[in-house]
């Protein structure tokens, strides 16, 4: 199956989902290394030191990981070793027992920094783990440190003042994706096996896209954001999706569940029974697949690849369609209206005592390049500014285009998916999304509809840059984009270890 001039082979046998023993063990999914590890098969401090040693090896031109804990990483590798000694016959041990995990910094990690790119949290460090962070370390997966993200979370490059920025795992020259490029990264070029990240408009799916693995933004209100900066209000948390990055599609949902559910301290979060992706048949699975998506037209490998994603799921047995969706084109400007509803940066820049400097000043001091704050950010607190004008008739329009927008969006999904595009181009260089909020436009569509959206790795195109593509399932029904999900990792292979094209 041809993608771009890239030929892309159906795996063979033992490969990419499965993670045999012959495969490194920077490359096997969590849940394989994980059973491996309670089998005595495997010690989870040989499988930390793996991982160490590729972030030892890698990270220091990619700037993925900014602060680690490997000490205390091996230290509780030998604990979760000594356990599984420990173990009698028939004990159930935790699902990610000594399986090592990254963590985007806007999560608090307990004792590790935690400034979500802002100078202003310079020298802020996590007194308690947030609560996802918590869940999947009682859940036995093992931290071995935080990852880099935009300045405040606020755009899709991962560069801020305090840490700098990440390049892609895959070509320097070019973004990592934001704000959990770190974290794309980190899963992209083999540091850990899953990873967490955060999504208000594209942030987990736009990294994984650009780097090259599975991420999975959850549906609205499911994983609780406690712990996560910036707190997000009342309707922020509808759009915000805490969610996994993963190197392997095996992984999601058993991340998913082990963070998903109420924790008594986020009041927005629901209880939800997640489905099973093992019980979802895709031979007659509705699969839509739309036309004329996006303001900005999408390259023709990506077209390409997501008509062979199309294609495969068809000879799976899945019913496919094509549809129209005329209110995609226009998703931004409603988009837009939620997230200046959700919250005010320069009311979030403040909270902490900081003295921000009039807008007129912001400017100037960007324009002579003393600004403390990144263009990205610059650029957000103009919009925030204009915004703040906004007539009443242009309000009422926004929420009137987002409530048609959600309703035809569902219609359309029903209790099939959605094959939809990424972005509109392969990783870009560095600096080609600031000032351009159109570009989130394919991504933002779901936080703003509240559907569950998995993004999948569909190989290597003409250039070596990884290729996807959005699937997108009816609400409360995660494991049915993660079902696609694996049958299109078992179609196209899934993760290419970068190097390997």
């Amino acid at each position: 199956m041809r993608t771009g001039q890239r030929e892309i082979q159906p795996r063979q046998p033992g490969g990419a989902a499965g993670g045999g023993p012959a495969r490194a063990l920077t490359e096997r999914s969590a849940v394989d290394l994980a059973a491996a590890i309670r089998a005595g098969e495997l010690r989870a401090r040989d499988v930390v030191d793996a991982h160490i040693e590729a972030i030892e090896r890698d990270n220091a031109h990619l700037n993925a990981v900014v602060a680690t804990r490997f000490e205390r990483a091996r230290a509780e590798a030998e604990a979760a070793d000594a356990r599984v000694t420990a173990a009698g016959a028939g004990e159930e041990l935790p699902p990610l027992l000594g399986v090592p995990c990254t963590i985007k910094e806007s999560y608090a990690v307990e004792d590790m920094p935690h400034t979500s790119g802002s100078a202003d949290r310079a020298g802020v460090v996590a007194e308690r783990s947030a609560t996802v962070v918590a869940r999947l370390m009682d859940a036995g997966a093992i931290p071995l440190g935080v990852t880099n993200t935009s300045e405040l979370t606020m755009w899709i490059e991962a560069q801020n003042p305090v840490y700098g920025r990440t390049e892609n795992a895959y070509d320097p020259r070019r973004t990592a994706g934001g704000s959990s490029g770190g974290e794309g990264a980190a899963i992209g070029a083999g540091f850990a096996p899953i990873g967490l990240g955060s999504d208000i408009g594209g942030s987990i799916r736009i990294p994984a896209f650009f780097n090259g693995v599975f991420g999975h933004k959850p549906t609205g209100r499911v994983v609780p954001h406690t712990g996560h900066y910036p707190f997000p209000n009342e309707r922020g948390s509808a759009l915000l999706g805490c969610g996994p990055l993963a190197r392997r599609a095996a992984d999601l949902m058993p991340v998913l569940r082990a963070i998903a559910g109420p924790d008594g301290e986020d009041s927005t979060v629901r209880a939800v029974e997640l489905g099973d992706p093992a019980a979802v048949s895709i031979e007659g699975l509705r699969v839509a697949i739309s036309d004329d998506v996006t303001v900005w037209p999408v390259s023709q490998e990506l077209r390409n690849a997501r008509i062979h994603a199309a294609k495969a799921l068809r000879a799976a047995g899945a019913e496919v369609r094509r549809i129209t969706l005329p209110g995609l084109k226009s998703a931004i400007e409603p988009y837009m209206n939620a997230i200046r509803e959700s919250g005010g940066l320069r009311e979030l820049l403040t909270e902490g005592g900081a003295k921000v400097p009039g807008f007129g000043r912001l400017i100037a001091d960007a324009v002579r390049g003393r600004s403390r704050y990144t263009n990205a950010l610059l650029i957000t607190l103009a919009a925030e500014n204009l915004s703040a004008h906004m007539p009443a008739r242009l309000e009422r329009r926004a929420l009137t285009a987002e409530r048609a927008l959600a309703e035809e969006v569902v219609d359309a999904v029903g209790d099939g998916v959605l094959l939809h595009p990424p972005f509109s181009r392969v990783a870009p260089r560095h600096g080609r999304t600031v000032g351009r909020p159109w570009v989130l436009a394919p991504t933002a569509l779901f936080n703003l509809v509240g559907l569950p959206a998995t993004e999948v790795p569909l190989g290597l195109g003409e250039r070596g840059l990884p290729l996807g593509v959005q699937v997108a399932a009816g609400r409360d029904r995660d494991h049915v984009a993660i079902a696609v999900a694996l049958e299109l990792e078992r179609a196209f292979g899934g993760w290419v270890p970068p190097g390997r094209h």
